[in-house]
């Protein structure tokens, strides 16, 4: 294996901008910047979300944010800031990566994802079976 997951991870946090949970709270009213959740539907059902966050399954991101593609979803072109954010933050890590790479900007991530999200006290929004947006 030429790369493993770590080094990708590695590589990924070298170059994108990553907040802390209470950071990324800062920006949650403000209706310049929109949260996007990359965790699976599953997760979101069971787990909640941060109130307003729009749900992007990972597979359908770069897909979403081209607006070439025919599945491109018009708030990725709205100029605002994106903070991404999965469980754990490694899926997040990689897709702000690939997010900048496609010239989606400016894009961060939150250190820890949900999950370090939850453990701070932050706002989360039970969850419900839902479409992604």
């Amino acid at each position: 294996m030429r790369k493993g997951y770590r080094e990708l991870l590695d590589e990924a946090n070298a170059e994108i901008e990553v907040v802390s949970p209470k950071e990324a709270a800062g920006l949650l009213e403000d209706d310049g910047t929109i949260f996007v959740d990359l965790r699976d539907p599953r997760e979101v059902e069971r787990d909640g979300k941060i109130p307003g966050a729009k749900h992007v399954t990972r597979g359908m991101l770069e897909f979403w944010i081209d607006p070439e593609s025919p599945y491109h979803k018009p708030f990725f072109a709205s100029g605002k800031t994106f903070v991404f954010f999965c469980a754990g933050g490694w899926r997040s890590a990689l897709a702000t990566k690939t997010a900048q790479d496609m010239g989606l900007t400016p894009v961060k991530h939150i250190l820890g994802g949900y999950t370090a999200w939850k453990a701070a006290g932050l706002p989360v929004e039970p969850g419900q079976k839902k479409k992604a947006d």
